[in-house]
């Protein structure tokens, strides 16, 4: 008993407890991407919490080592954090095509599923467990927004959702951690359990909402496997994605809106690639660059700096916008490669040795371009003091293509600006949302 009670001592004193004020109570009315509006979805009004003081309280005195880490690890990051990172690697490795729609509604569906989880909490206005009853301890960060519905179930009820739709080998995994998700808020003193029981359902209901309207947008078609024959046009077995630009699109008109014109001769191209001399940096910026996406793991830094993971709608909402640009951006980038079959530098010149095997699709534009300009555009809407920082990552993000050799100078710099006419389209987007007043994130360090 006593180890016990000393092993409770550190884990309370070891989790931070910030106090902020009343978190966005008007997210409610924020516009959504897909639902109509988050009323659309309000909750019928909670039962008395009265009963459940005593669950909480059990789950609270039974807890061990492996539940306190469950608490913090749960606590970590805005509620969809850990479902973000999870999606976004699969879509790294997915090439059903799917992928990128995955990744585009873990943002959307959670982002809207919040967006309607604010509108039930400040109709109602149910106090955390930790506020109506003084033997309730409160493990991590002090949420200031109504209990009613869990904001982290609700991530968890629509990444369930979302998972087992895409990937559904892994539909159980979700499940169990979806469980640990809501035993965690219960525990943690922060949800009742028709708080997290609400949220989950809430979350899984907007997001098969979302599954259903954009069930169309990858298209059935099948590729006939012709492939262009002209000479100095990009040949290959097994093209991957030869389709993708016939995917619709979430805020650009088509994926064709901002197609770049057709590629150059390249024989200039070659002519600097040849000449250029590797350094160490060059090298090492080649290599970092192929073994991770240019943003993600970026903006959710960006979230923990400013303290956004505290504020659940604002995280939510730049999660929602990165994910959106990035299917758009990702949907356009490879309708220009299909359109223009750009030739690699190993196929213009076979005796040219790039530092790795070039990716099994035409190079003009190039992808990390494209998503670099998404970086260098979008996330300064967010975080403006941040801008020089986003645009030297983006700068260097593309150029790293160039420093492997498996895409030419122009590849690159078309790439850039198309990503950042597309970004630039998502912030229009963005910016009518109704979330903006004056200031656009709140900064508490």
């Amino acid at each position: 008993m006593i180890k016990k009670i000393l092993l409770m001592h550190v884990f309370v004193l070891s989790i931070a407890v910030y106090g902020m004020a009343q978190t966005e109570p008007g997210a409610g009315n924020w516009k959504p991407w897909l639902i109509p509006s988050g009323k659309t979805y309000r909750l019928p009004p909670p039962p008395s919490y009265k009963g459940e003081i005593a669950q909480v309280l059990a789950a609270q005195n039974n807890l061990d080592a492996t539940a306190q880490q469950k608490i913090v690890y749960w606590n970590a990051g805005a509620p969809g954090y850990r479902w973000y990172s999870m999606v976004s690697k699969l879509w790294m490795t997915d090439i059903t095509g799917n992928g990128a729609l995955a990744n585009m509604l873990i943002g959307t569906a959670i982002y809207d599923a919040t967006i309607a989880a604010w509108d039930s909490k400040y109709a109602y206005n149910r106090a955390r467990p930790f506020a109506t009853d003084n033997k309730v301890k409160l493990y991590g960060p002090r949420p200031e927004s109504p209990s009613y519905p869990c904001e982290h179930s609700v991530a968890a009820g629509a990444a369930v959702a979302l998972i087992s739709h895409f990937y559904p080998a892994m539909a159980d995994s979700a499940n169990r951690m979806a469980q640990q998700v809501m035993a965690s808020r219960i525990a943690a003193g922060c949800a009742f359990p028709s708080d997290t029981k609400a949220g989950f359902e809430l979350g899984k209901r907007i997001a098969e909402k979302h599954i259903e309207l954009t069930k169309d947008f990858i298209s059935k078609k099948q590729w006939d496997g012709k492939m262009p024959q002209d000479p100095g046009l990009w040949k290959g077995k097994n093209p991957m994605l030869p389709l993708t630009g016939l995917n619709k699109t979430m805020v650009l008109d088509s994926a064709s809106q901002f197609r770049p014109g057709p590629p150059p001769d390249f024989s200039k191209d070659m002519e600097e690639l040849k000449s250029f001399k590797q350094t160490f940096r060059s090298k090492a910026n080649a290599f970092y660059y192929a073994s991770q996406p240019t943003g993600d793991d970026l903006i959710s830094k960006k979230v923990f700096e400013y303290n956004l993971h505290l504020n659940p709608p604002r995280a939510a909402r730049v999660y929602a916008a990165m994910t959106v640009a990035y299917y758009d951006a990702f949907t356009a980038c490879f309708d220009a490669k299909y359109a223009y079959w750009g030739t690699r530098p190993d196929q213009y010149d076979p005796n040219y040795k790039p530092l790795f095997a070039s990716p099994p699709f035409p190079g003009y534009p190039s992808g990390h371009a494209v998503m670099s300009g998404v970086v260098g555009e979008l996330y300064p809407y967010f975080f403006p003091l941040e801008k020089e920082l986003f645009n030297k990552i983006a700068t260097e993000g593309a150029e790293s293509r160039f420093h492997a050799g498996i895409h030419f100078r122009t590849d690159n710099d078309a790439g850039l600006v198309l990503g950042r006419k597309v970004a630039a389209k998502i912030v229009e987007r963005v910016r009518g949302d109704g979330a903006d007043g004056d200031v656009r994130v709140v900064v508490k360090k």
